[in-house]
């Protein structure tokens, strides 16, 4: 068993993103003639201060976390966004499994800490138990805990991605998917 830190890493920011949105965007106003190589930066921000916030739709940005299984069971409720999973059912952990450290990990007491290690190790142990009885990772995946590690690709435009950062940014959302 291994305890890793969550992470992200931005696997997909094209370099004319900025400039795909503001092409889109002065479509709605007849000003592609304004359009140089330094323009785009000043007409995204003008379009979100405006509240015309549909044109950067246009701008996709794809992102891999490595996270546990409670925190990407809350970002797949955000539809407008595409994703792959690593999946628990096809993918046969054979040990050493990796667990996400809580973010309130250094808050905790010793005990607290060697009571959520004991219950990792346990869950390996029973889940490694399950796959040597005959049982398919499918089946065996049943006891696996939300801390389990897992990365999950996303992918949503700019708009998704500011309603994804207000919403789990917030004082209200889980502490771990802050």
């Amino acid at each position: 068993m291994r305890i890793i830190k969550q992470g992200y890493e931005i696997i997909s920011l094209p370099q004319e993103l900025l400039q795909t949105i503001e092409a889109a965007g002065r479509t709605c106003y007849k000003s592609e003639a304004k359009i140089t190589d330094t323009s785009a930066v000043n007409f995204v921000e003008t379009l979100i201060k405006r509240g015309h916030h549909a044109v950067i739709e246009f701008g996709d940005i794809i992102v891999r976390f490595i996270t546990n299984r409670g925190v990407t069971h809350e970002l797949v409720r955000h539809r407008m966004c595409s994703f792959a999973q690593e999946s628990t059912r096809y993918v046969r952990y054979d040990g050493n499994m990796e667990f996400i450290e809580p973010v309130w990990w250094e808050k905790s007491s010793g005990e607290q800490q060697e009571l959520w290690k004991k219950a990792m190790t346990d869950a390996e142990s029973h889940y490694l138990k399950l796959l040597e009885t005959g049982w398919k990772a499918q089946e065996a995946r049943e006891v696996l805990p939300n801390s389990l590690k897992t990365e999950i690709v996303v992918k949503a435009n700019i708009r998704e991605w500011r309603h994804i950062f207000e919403l789990r940014c917030s004082s209200g959302a889980h502490p771990q998917i802050r």
